[in-house]
């Protein structure tokens, strides 16, 4: 009988992946990715970073290390299909547990998620790989070398970065607009916009010609990792030539892309002693799940709290003591847009959350056609707002509102239940079958909601949470907090924000 299932082993397609020829400008770094496949033949291509202002001395040892470091980050999507990774570079021992660790979650994620889970960029019979539990699941010998930097050595630091400036990771999202909008207020911000080569950067144009307007310590490095991704991609057997043309909400191989970014957002906070990295991410991107018997994240894991809290310690142990965190892990995404357009409705006016975006007289504007187009049209009709404000024609608004009467959306179920509810309880849909089944009342969603997993107060600084909590406040239907699968409202007071999930007696919340 003809075995039509591949296994783990016969993923390993690479000989080697070298990450080398670490090189440091004062504007610019750049590495050298080498893949050395099986029959020893090679290709080569580099990942760089540039900046418009001075960031980098080649002479100091931390700037190297973390020009090292920056350019390590795309690598660790590649565990599964090498049989050894060299990182040739300056890294101290924090660096390499911090990259092994990384690479061996990110593995196993990939395995789930890109091929024990439909995935159709995958050729056959590597679309059947048969199931494998293992103690761990990168393949690959992780190799650390300094070619070129023995002279540095790197000794821990021990900064004292500012409570009052933040870096914000920032796009043309929802999310990184609210951010900036709250930290406004609140200290000092520096908008980091990463130009990542490629049509991605269309969503965050329209932000980033409005933040030059109004903020001047926004920054725009550009970074050619998109182009990298690709060509790694084009040297795997297992996937489809044709894959650039697959149209498809997911990545054929990468999950490990925000740290890329992130990243590239240090040498702006080394050099501004900022305290503060804040990434744009709402309460559902922290969800664990368990396939037969192996753990992951649902492939978010670089949007979870876990992800903010790792490169925290991270940051510790290095003595650099930035603090990496979201703001909005309390707010469902609705509460997200509810803020920004009731508050500051000349940042969501910048909005782009659509993939397919493309210009215009100048502009970005949304396709109008697709499921985050949909969401987004619906969620701010359900808050009483007009989307042509961020560029949807009355044409589009109508079709994205059809499409809700037919099609779901990508939110969690109790999401998606009280956006129907908002949407059939104010005449914006018609009550089809499709629309009445989803659609139920979860009064949470428009809540502030905190639980120990995915929304503790524990993971924001003090300094931090009574001010944010009072702006946010003003937009919500009150707070609730999880105990044991169901939602209690309560009053965030003083106490709770000093001491977060003080345990309380269940009398004192009123079930929602």
């Amino acid at each position: 009988m003809v075995n039509n299932k591949s296994n783990i082993n016969d993923l390993v397609v690479f000989q080697q992946l070298l990450v080398h020829e670490v090189t440091v400008e004062p504007k610019r770094v750049k590495a050298t990715y080498t893949v050395i496949h099986r029959d020893g033949s090679r290709a080569s291509n580099q990942l760089i970073y540039t900046y418009n202002s001075i960031y980098f001395d080649k002479t100091r040892p931390r700037d190297v290390n973390m020009a090292s470091m920056m350019l390590a980050q795309v690598a660790l999507n590649y565990g599964l299909f090498c049989e050894e990774i060299v990182f040739d570079g300056l890294y101290d021992e924090v660096d390499q547990r911090f990259l092994k660790d990384m690479m061996e979650n990110t593995s196993r994620e990939i395995l789930v998620l890109k091929f024990y889970i439909k995935n159709e960029f995958l050729k056959p019979p590597f679309d059947n790989l048969e199931h494998e539990k293992r103690p761990a699941y990168t393949t690959a010998k992780v190799t650390f070398r300094n070619t070129a930097y023995q002279t540095l050595a790197i000794e821990k630091a021990n900064l004292s970065p500012s409570e009052n400036e933040y870096v914000i990771l920032s796009s043309g999202g929802k999310d990184s607009l609210l951010t900036y909008g709250i930290i406004k207020e609140l200290g000092i911000p520096h908008p980091v916009f990463i130009n990542e080569a490629g049509r991605h950067w269309f969503t965050a144009v329209n932000a980033h010609q409005y933040y030059q307007k109004i903020e001047p310590n926004t920054v725009k490095p550009w970074c050619n990792s998109d182009r990298i991704f690709n060509w790694m991609v084009k040297q795997m057997p297992f996937i489809k030539e044709n894959f650039q043309q697959i149209r498809a909400d997911i990545y054929p191989i990468r999950l490990w892309t925000v740290a890329v970014f992130l990243f590239g957002t240090l040498p702006v906070a080394m050099k501004r002693k900022a305290g503060n990295i804040l990434i744009g991410n709402e309460y559902d991107t922290t969800v664990k799940g368990n396939y037969k018997g192996i753990t992951h994240y649902h492939g978010l894991y670089d949007q979870s709290k876990y992800f903010d809290n790792a490169l925290t310690r991270y940051f510790s142990k290095k003595g650099w003591n930035f603090k990496q965190y979201s703001i909005l892990r309390s707010l469902s995404e609705l509460l997200i847009l509810k803020v920004l357009v009731k508050r500051y409705p000349e940042l969501q006016q910048q909005q782009v959350s659509c993939h397919a975006a493309h210009e215009q007289n100048g502009r970005m504007l949304p396709c109008g056609a697709c499921e985050k187009c949909r969401r987004i049209i619906g969620m701010l009709m359900a808050l009483d707002e007009d989307p042509k404000r961020c560029g949807y024609t009355d044409q589009q608004i109508q079709k994205g509102l059809d499409a809700l009467e037919k099609k779901g959306v990508k939110q969690l179920g109790s999401d998606a239940a009280h956006l129907y509810y908002l949407l059939l309880s104010k005449g914006h849909l018609k009550e089809t079958e499709h629309s009445k089944k989803l659609a139920r009342e979860y009064p949470e969603i428009v809540s502030l909601r905190f639980d120990l997993e995915r929304s503790n107060s524990a993971d924001l600084p003090p300094y931090i949470r009574e001010p944010l909590y009072k702006i946010l406040a003003k937009y919500s239907e009150g707070s609730v907090v999880q105990r044991k699968g169901k939602w209690y409202t309560f009053t965030p007071d003083k106490d709770y924000l000093n001491q977060p999930y003080l345990l309380r007696k269940k009398d004192e919340y009123k079930t929602t």
